[in-house]
């Protein structure tokens, strides 16, 4: 039997006493980082969110399976944060569903979640009203007209079916009972309630298709409302992403077992941990940026120098010349001359060896950082589904 055929469903039990010490230990994690991202200047916090949900975004289409334009996502989300990031990549419609759909969810966490505000976040998912090359019901829940809602694997006449949804003549009433109690003051802590709503949600998996990416966008609306701030600076998806296979087993393992999902909370909260400390490698470039702005702060630094600076700790293509700061600040060669030389003293920028018109400066630092890693597409494979994300 399936978890939602169970009779006591869904009356989800775990073991509080056994969870205490890991869901210490993630909110232990959670508020040294915000405590840490807090302490940055209003701009580097806002590259580190544009970086966050840059992953995020990413990451929940990658378990799926679906390779995004990763310009497309950055310059759509920095365009909705009202950020100057320099030239931006034009985004595709569904680029830009799917940024909607995010950004719906975590900046206005204090909203209550409705049966209309998710046929929204679905029509975003799916702009064109297909999966693929098939036509699905958007912004709607699905109605199994081509038969049950199933999650295979395995090639065609050898399929093994890890799950089978709730039939369609029940989803007013499963969906209802989630968003009243999603919409509730429950007594659960917050990031507990993100876990069994994650699950909850891509059990009863209402939609035709793109459940998984909506189950994940619920998980961090609630971990937003355990922060009390629509700032990100860790993704889930980004950490489920090279976890695929185990978050497809435990899952299954849930959605085939007992009413008791404890397995399923500990992993979410080992996640969860491992996404938060895997923060401070995917966030790597903005806290050194913040480091380096601290070790110069007593130098008197105009503005032309900063926007140089600054590009360079974002990885500048090239050698900087005095031509290449010239044009970037729009200012003279001789200004520009000025301006490097005034670094060179400071001992900020370096003299490279190559010297006349060859002459070239480079940070006293490590190697020039980069932005958000993106992971190649690789290792285990999507499920196969009829219309479904996740298991």
């Amino acid at each position: 039997m399936y978890i939602h055929e169970l009779q006591d469903w869904p009356r989800f039990r775990w073991d509080r006493e056994g969870l205490t010490e890991p869901l210490a230990a993630v909110r232990h994690r959670q508020g040294r980082l915000i405590g840490r991202m807090e302490a940055l200047g209003f701009n580097l916090r806002q590259e580190a969110v544009l970086h966050t949900l840059t992953a995020d975004v990413l990451k929940s289409s990658e378990i799926e399976g679906e390779k995004l334009d990763a310009e497309q996502v950055r310059s759509s989300i920095a365009r909705r944060l009202g950020m100057d990031i320099g030239a931006l990549k034009p985004a595709d419609r569904h680029v830009e569903g799917i940024v909607e759909m995010m950004l719906d969810a975590t900046r206005h966490y204090d909203q209550p979640l409705t049966a209309d505000r998710l046929f929204s976040w679905h029509a975003s998912l799916f702009p064109a009203g297909r999966s693929g090359m098939t036509r699905i019901r958007v912004g709607a829940w699905r109605d199994d007209s081509t038969g049950p809602m199933t999650v295979v694997s395995g090639p065609v006449g050898k399929e093994h079916v890890h799950f089978e949804a709730p039939a369609a003549a029940r989803l007013d009433r499963e969906m209802q009972a989630f968003l009243d109690w999603f919409n509730a003051h429950a007594d659960i802590d917050p990031v507990l309630k993100a876990g069994l709503a994650h699950l909850w949600f891509v059990t009863i998996h209402p939609f035709d298709d793109g459940n998984g990416r909506l189950a994940r966008a619920i998980a961090d609306m609630a971990l937003a409302g355990s922060e009390n701030s629509p700032q990100r600076f860790y993704s889930m998806s980004a950490q489920i992403r090279p976890e695929r296979a185990a978050y497809y087993d435990i899952l299954e393992q849930t959605q085939k077992g007992r009413i008791d999902i404890t397995p399923w909370m500990d992993w979410f909260l080992g996640c969860l941990g491992r996404a938060i400390d895997g923060a401070q490698t995917t966030l790597a470039a903005v806290l050194a940026k913040a480091r380096f702005w601290e070790a110069i702060a007593g130098v008197a630094i105009n503005e032309r120098q900063r926007l140089v600076l600054n590009r360079l700790l974002d990885g500048f293509e090239g050698k900087l010349t005095t031509s290449k700061y010239a044009k970037l600040t729009q200012c003279s060669q001789d200004t520009a001359l000025r301006d490097i030389l005034s670094l060179v003293e400071c001992s900020i920028l370096i003299r490279n060896p190559e010297g006349g018109r060859s002459t070239s400066y480079t940070l006293v630092t490590a190697a020039p950082l980069t932005s958000v890693d993106v992971v190649p597409h690789q290792g285990h494979q999507p499920l196969r589904r009829r219309g479904a994300e996740g298991v």
